[in-house]
């Protein structure tokens, strides 16, 4: 039997194991058994409230409003940035991973600046009647900043791998530029791409400090779920926060099991073409 450089098998998963262990299932282990505590009258209370059901409408849409922008946005970047040599490349592929090195509440204050009233960007769009800075409008777009690299990211590789030759072998075949894009393009690089439209929303479901600034955080009309439950912290009220909580988690979690489905099923399409 070949040799690894990897240590054993029981030793990593033993690892591997205590880290998912340690690291992710106790905390959201102590986040569901601090929610159970309320008892499910007080947790439907708390859930079916006014304030609480604002702000997750307003993360909920405001999140698939960014992620449809990554998803359009993101995809053709990625797309430019696979397939072309142009001056200047190198600085925007660089900048694309900027949303993840820059702390989250120095892209809020900075997005704030440019885009409130007196801002480079916020004065032209206020004078023709957009206002950003303080809606609903400035947190999708505090969202798509800094969730947009999940998409690039997640697809660039697979555009890469692609390769050229097989548009090259679709028009031999007579296929259109729309038919190469949606029958041998789109689904070889789907999976990836519906894995960075995933991660994308999900980062903008949980997204804090770039959006608390842009939001101006007014109840019922532009306060989101992560600062509700910041606020129901600061207030002691452990038990509504971690309700709270464990909604967006429940979400998160039933996001990725579609995902997996659909990616799945797309596996197992592709499977059968192949054959």
């Amino acid at each position: 039997m070949r040799r690894s450089v990897i240590p054993g098998f029981r030793l990593s998963l033993g690892i591997t194991l205590l880290y998912l262990g340690v690291i992710v299932l106790l905390p959201l282990c102590a986040l569901i058994l601090k929610a159970s505590d309320v008892g499910l009258t007080q947790l439907w209370g708390i859930l079916s409230s006014p304030r609480t059901l604002s702000a997750i409408r307003v993360t909920v849409t405001m999140a698939a409003a960014a992620t449809a922008f990554n998803a359009v946005y993101g995809l053709l970047l990625a797309w430019v940035l696979a397939r072309y040599q142009f001056p200047g490349k190198r600085i925007l592929d660089a900048l694309v991973d900027v949303p993840f090195a820059l702390p989250t509440a120095v892209a809020g204050l900075a997005l704030t600046a440019l885009l409130s009233k007196n801002g480079w960007f916020g004065g032209p769009l206020e004078s023709m009647g957009i206002k950003v800075a303080y809606t609903p409008l400035g947190i999708a777009i505090a969202m798509a900043f800094t969730s947009i690299p999940f998409v690039v990211r997640t697809v660039q590789p697979v555009i890469e791998d692609l390769g050229t030759d097989v548009e090259e072998a679709g028009r031999s075949l007579g296929a259109s530029d729309l038919q190469i894009l949606w029958r041998v393009i789109f689904p070889a690089i789907f999976p990836a791409f519906l894995a960075g439209c995933s991660l994308s929303f999900a980062r903008s479901l949980g997204e804090f400090g770039a959006v608390i600034f842009i939001a101006g955080n007014q109840p019922m009309k532009t306060e989101i779920v992560a600062l509700l439950t910041y606020i129901r912290l600061e207030e002691y009220n452990y038990e509504a926060a971690a309700a709270i909580a464990v909604v967006m988690l429940a979400m998160a979690f039933t996001m990725l099991i579609i995902t997996n489905a659909v990616q799945a099923w797309n596996l197992r399409y592709l499977t059968k073409g192949n054959a």
